[in-house]
């Protein structure tokens, strides 16, 4: 039989882990403050517990996807035995927060696994799915199987706080990606231009981006920058253009001027004549 598993919170992630669950075979408990929510999951095979506690007891495993990890001691704090449980917290959270929350669940009786699922709820189950974990390796290990049915699991490092890292970093990637594309969607739209006619050729710059990464990752790891194509001083004029570009348009300058600032930063600190990814000690100390 497979390891029978709890899920906590059942938004559209939680209910994704939980349909990819029952769908490998596993017993799935589940409880949500809206109980109404479960009822898909629960049409599908899904048991829904009456209270935390009782979703608690149903399974060694107890997957928690919740707001953030406030709503963690929201839901589990009056559970008075957390004992033998193994707590795996796919919350979003700051990685200080994370640590926090392993040394209350060891406080508790529990062992703790935080983790960030790595792709939208849809992909979820699916190959492409991946998720960042870290905590205990023994505790990783001996659950592994059952979390490669929500995505291919990377344990990242025994301190609570490295997955909620490489989750925010991804983010971080993510986000100011989506909005870079809806300026530059924007900036093209003032001449009629439609999102839909820009994307393609905003794809083949990501494209060149992602071929650039590994290169500029082992720049930045060994701390030498040479300069002998793309300077922060001619990357820089280009950050000024599309900030002109976008004054031009009217619209928003919040992004243009960020990336700008990191340019003018490292000119000013002397390295004008260095590659661009010397701007990544501006990032680590802003001064």
């Amino acid at each position: 039989m497979n390891e029978p598993v709890t899920v906590i919170g059942l938004g559209p992630m939680g209910r994704a882990m939980t349909g990819a669950l029952l769908d490998a075979g596993h017993p799935v408990t589940v409880w949500n403050r809206t109980a109404s929510r479960a009822d898909g999951v629960v049409a599908r095979g899904a048991v829904l517990a009456a209270s935390p506690a009782e979703a608690v007891r149903a399974s060694e495993v107890v997957v928690l996807s919740l707001t953030d990890y406030q709503a963690m001691y929201d839901v589990l704090g009056p559970v008075e035995d957390l004992s033998g449980t193994v707590l795996v917290n796919l919350s979003s959270d700051s990685p200080e927060t994370t640590r926090a929350a392993a040394a209350w669940a060891a406080r508790r009786g529990a062992r703790f696994l935080t983790g960030g699922v790595m792709v939208p709820a849809p992909v979820v189950g699916t190959p492409d799915a991946y998720v960042h974990y870290s905590g205990p390796w023994d505790v990783f290990a001996a659950h592994e199987e059952t979390l490669r049915v929500i995505g291919v699991p990377h344990h990242m490092g025994t301190d609570p706080g490295l997955a909620q890292l490489h989750y925010q970093a991804g983010l971080d990637v993510f986000l100011t990606t989506l909005s870079a594309f809806l300026h530059g969607t924007a900036l093209l739209g003032r001449a009629g231009v439609t999102a839909a006619e820009f994307a393609p050729w905003a794809a083949r710059v990501l494209r060149l981006v992602v071929d650039l990464l590994p290169g500029a990752a082992e720049q930045v790891d060994a701390d030498h920058h040479p300069g002998d194509l793309s300077t922060a001083r001619m990357m820089g004029a280009s950050a000024a253009h599309v900030l002109a570009a976008s004054e031009e348009a009217g619209i928003d300058l919040g992004l243009p001027r960020a990336v700008k600032a990191h340019y003018d930063r490292a000119i000013a600190a002397g390295r004008g004549g260095d590659d661009w990814t010397s701007l990544v000690h501006g990032v680590r100390d802003p001064g």
